[in-house]
């Protein structure tokens, strides 16, 4: 596999690059990835579950304090793209990655089966609405990459029509990059066999049974199937403007972290600042 540039390296330790994260996670434009190559099991050198927890909560709150000046600066945008297999972990990155957060200044859109009237319309119609306004950080759990993962998988649409969709999401994200809208997309990397332990741990777990869907198997079966295509995802579409991260995945802590700091690394690159205050502030005063 040929891996991300190891920024910790590269920018000296600590260092906030143009477009940070962590080592070798980033998917480098014209640098192809296997995913067979990447290990999900993958824990940071061994941290400790203390030490990651202890990590991930001080990124909370690094993202906590750069979201309240992106949200008043209202100049600059942050969409987090989040896809994987079925049990991947989106849901639960975004319930403790972003713990602690304004939701005022915070959307989450999970991308369903298209309607038919989205279906009427262009794949991405329906997808521009949900990007975020200026000072808005915007989630969203799968995305347009759909249509060139389901829809390809399941022969949906035929390659014809697939295929080309790569270069009109590159073109698509990198207008959003222009009109200041930062993108970071993560892939959740789990294994097969973790796959398998969390669906039997929804049949298992009563309080879980409702997310299990006999559709799941149905999906499973086409696994190498979809790492083929997430594959070329990855190696289509990863760019400067829009970075792909493949995150080891099979433990959810450190999943948390990866994405965690990522997001906190490239909001304080974003340098938000407060608005300045009104002039005559100094000047003010409150009546009785």
């Amino acid at each position: 596999m040929s891996r991300a540039t190891d920024h910790t390296e590269a920018a000296g330790d600590g260092a906030a690059a143009a477009r940070p994260g962590p080592p070798h996670y980033r998917v480098e434009p014209g640098s192809p990835i296997r995913l067979a190559d990447v290990d999900p099991d993958e824990t940071g050198g061994g941290k400790g579950r203390k030490r990651i927890d202890e990590e991930l909560a001080e990124q909370r709150r690094r993202i906590a304090k750069l979201q309240a000046r992106l949200y008043a600066e209202r100049r600059q945008a942050l969409l987090v793209i989040l896809q994987a297999m079925d049990t991947g972990g989106k849901d639960g990155t975004v319930k403790h990655v972003f713990r602690g957060v304004n939701p005022q200044g915070c959307d989450v859109h999970p991308f369903k089966a298209p309607t038919e009237e989205e279906l009427a319309h262009d794949f991405l119609w329906r997808v521009h609405p949900k990007v975020p306004a200026k000072g808005m950080i915007g989630i969203f759990n799968r995305s347009h990459y759909e249509d060139v993962l389901i829809a390809r998988v399941k022969s949906l649409v035929p390659e014809a029509v697939w295929r080309p969709r790569y270069e009109i999401i590159n073109q698509f994200e990198a207008a959003l990059a222009n009109d200041g809208v930062t993108i970071l997309k993560f892939y959740l990397h789990i294994s097969k066999d973790e796959q398998k332990r969390r669906l039997e741990a929804r049949i298992e777990n009563p309080e879980k049974r409702w997310k299990f869907s006999p559709d799941d198997l149905k999906e499973r079966q086409h696994w190498d199937d979809y790492l083929v295509a997430y594959e070329d995802v990855l190696n289509n579409c990863s760019t400067a403007h829009a970075p792909w991260h493949v995150v080891p995945a099979n433990a959810k802590r450190y999943r948390n972290l990866v994405v965690a700091r990522t997001i906190a690394d490239t909001l304080e690159a974003l340098d938000p600042r407060y608005p300045a205050a009104d002039p005559d502030i100094d000047s003010a005063r409150i009546e009785e």
